[in-house]
């Protein structure tokens, strides 16, 4: 049975376009988010920033750091801080294994897209090392060339 390409990008609500292409992303994971009831609402809506967030590991836990998650606008008094600190669901050796990645200079753990799989919130995160400003010029000058290419093929 072959799936088509809609169903395996699930229903992306938001994406890091400028994770790739600030940080070389060497390995990804898929994890969940401890989210309350007005908080998976807004995500659902589409409410959500990950532009600026990162991961931390902090006593064997995974959290997602500086992500806004607006409020639920019929949420009232059951709204929690938009920036608040959420955990990541992961197994222990899947911490362990982005913990020692995360010992190394200049690599960080940053979320690449959030969307939902079978009604829950999942986050793809990846380890990534830093880009250097030369690193950046070259994936610019790579990707106008295949744009330039792909329109003299058009024609």
């Amino acid at each position: 049975m072959v799936k088509n390409k809609k169903q395996d990008q699930h229903n992306v609500l938001a994406q890091n376009r400028k994770a790739r292409f600030n940080y070389a992303i060497s390995e990804t994971f898929e994890v969940g988010i401890a989210l309350t009831g007005t908080e998976i609402k807004s995500v659902r809506a589409g409410q959500i920033t990950i532009g600026d967030g990162f991961v931390t590991i902090h006593d064997d836990n995974a959290l997602l750091t500086n992500v806004h998650i607006a409020p639920y606008t019929a949420g009232n008094r059951f709204n929690v801080d938009p920036l608040r600190t959420r955990r990541l669901l992961l197994h222990k050796r899947e911490i362990r294994q982005l913990e020692k990645a995360v010992t190394e200079p200049g690599v960080t753990i940053v979320p690449l897209k959030v969307y939902l799989k079978h009604g829950f919130a999942k986050l793809l995160i990846g380890i990534g090392r830093g880009k250097k400003q030369y690193d950046k010029r070259d994936d610019i000058k790579r990707r106008d060339q295949e744009r330039e290419l792909g329109r003299r093929l058009k024609h």
